[in-house]
């Protein structure tokens, strides 16, 4: 695979020189700092481009081109911004760019309770935990007609814990649940969430799917043009959050995406942390059914405290939690020794160690939630030994 690793820009207090030294080959980024729905200029893109190069890597994916409320819930300047989205991506194509990842998950981005929870080592680590989640819909955001979407003996455990929350613990899960998009400046107040909210308002599952799938007839064909792979995110959390409907959560969701819009270059971002917050999504065989279309990867690992749906979670170290690292990435070698058979350019299938634990110096960096260093670091080096070993066993090569 192709080791690469997120970077969020000159802001990142984790540089490309650092990326470079913990293994990675490879840079994932995106102009966070243009307005969702315009078009990415040429000279911020080509400005990029030498950011990445003067730390010594290349840019080789973009994470994300993102996709306005307005193209969800096709109202606004729907069509204006899928056009420029278009246009963008002829613009990253001219730039050399061959991958691009988007989400289309409504509002929020991953959404977690807890940004810095301490595991038993001491580490720090991103936690969803169910009860706080339903206790800030619940108590603090007070979304209308919420109680509805919860069991009783939920409900009564939120109200409990809403009672023994501190003024900092209420507005901490305030500011960690309308966080927005990780590397924007987008954020939430509770009432600009609310009405963010509102404008889902007759949209459910069914609509939002025709929606996505409207979306890629209309990119789909000039990425095709453009000689670009686009590839969607999962949901993550993977189920309904505020009410919102969710439509990237299960193996049956991306076949009808994928069955959809049947065009190799209409793909998954394969996010093992995502989907592996579901205990009925079986990531081996997930990768293994849609392995010609996985354009892009995310190795990370999360621990449930149940197998329900929804659960709390924590994110685990890359080699731990629920998810059989060794026969995913076994599936994705075995895809990219067939794609080399096939002739295929993109052969190579992008990767990246996908958030990490903060551990040792990265307790004091300071750096964005779920994106340290020496955490990422740890998890690139677990994943491409794993990677090299099965490797070396595949063409006979003995002992890597």
């Amino acid at each position: 695979m192709r080791h690469t690793w997120r970077w969020f820009g000159p802001i990142d207090k984790v540089s490309v020189q650092d990326a470079a030294q913990a293994g990675a080959k490879g840079i994932v980024s995106a102009l966070h700092h243009i307005a969702t729905g315009e078009v990415w200029p040429v000279d911020e893109i080509a400005r990029r481009h030498e950011e990445i190069k003067a730390g010594g890597l290349y840019w080789d994916v973009v994470e994300s081109v993102p996709v306005s409320e307005d193209i969800k819930t096709q109202t606004g300047d729907w069509k204006r911004h899928i056009a420029n989205w278009q246009e963008t991506l002829r613009r990253l194509s001219a730039s050399g760019i061959r991958t691009v990842c988007y989400n289309f998950m409504p509002i929020l981005d991953w959404t977690r309770t807890d940004l810095r929870w301490e595991t038993r080592h001491g580490a720090k680590a991103m936690r969803f935990e169910l009860t706080d989640f339903v206790a800030f819909d619940l108590h603090i955001l007070k979304r209308p007609d919420a109680t509805q979407d919860y069991p009783d003996w939920l409900r009564e455990d939120a109200a409990r814990r809403f009672s023994e929350m501190t003024d900092a613990k209420i507005a901490a899960l305030g500011k960690n649940i309308g966080a927005g998009l990780p590397g924007s400046a987008d954020g939430y107040t509770l009432n600009q969430l609310l009405e963010k909210l509102r404008t889902y308002h007759g949209i459910n599952r069914e609509r939002l799917q025709q929606n996505l799938v409207d979306f890629l007839t209309e990119v789909t064909p000039v990425a095709e043009q453009a000689g670009i792979n686009i590839c969607a995110h999962p949901d993550d959390p993977p189920w309904p959050l505020l009410g919102l409907p969710r439509i990237l959560s299960t193996e049956a969701d991306y076949a009808h995406m994928l069955d959809q819009v049947n065009a190799r270059a209409n793909g998954v971002t394969f996010c093992t942390g995502s989907l592996g917050a579901r205990a009925d999504n079986d990531l081996p065989f997930i990768a293994t059914r849609f392995a010609d279309r996985i354009h892009f990867v995310h190795l990370r690992n999360v621990t449930r405290d149940t197998d329900t749906v929804p659960c709390s979670f924590f994110e685990d170290e890359h080699l731990e939690g629920g998810t059989d690292m060794v026969a995913v990435i076994a599936a994705l070698v075995s895809e990219e020794a067939r794609r080399r058979e096939e002739g295929r350019e993109d052969h190579e299938i992008p990767m990246r160690p996908d958030h990490g634990q903060e551990i040792l110096d990265d307790l004091t960096r300071g750096a964005q939630p779920g994106y340290p260093a020496i955490g990422r670091l740890k998890g690139l080096a677990e994943l491409r030994g794993i990677e090299r070993a099965l490797t070396h066993a595949r063409y006979g090569l003995g002992s890597p």
